[in-house]
């Protein structure tokens, strides 16, 4: 998710310097939406992990 989240980021950059603006806000939006939910689960997982 991480990953998907650095891929949309590197396509709003991309997009922005070539002048597509449309497409780099989407592609900013979509990056920010999954690093949020990354993070969210992240969290989840830090207080619900295993334990030994």
């Amino acid at each position: 998710m991480l990953g998907n989240a650095m891929l949309f980021l590197i396509i709003a950059i991309i997009a922005g310097v070539l002048g597509f603006s449309g497409i780099a806000g989407v592609a900013s939006t979509i990056a920010q939406v999954l690093f949020a939910l990354f993070l969210i689960l992240f969290v989840i997982s830090l207080f619900t992990g295993r334990r030994r």
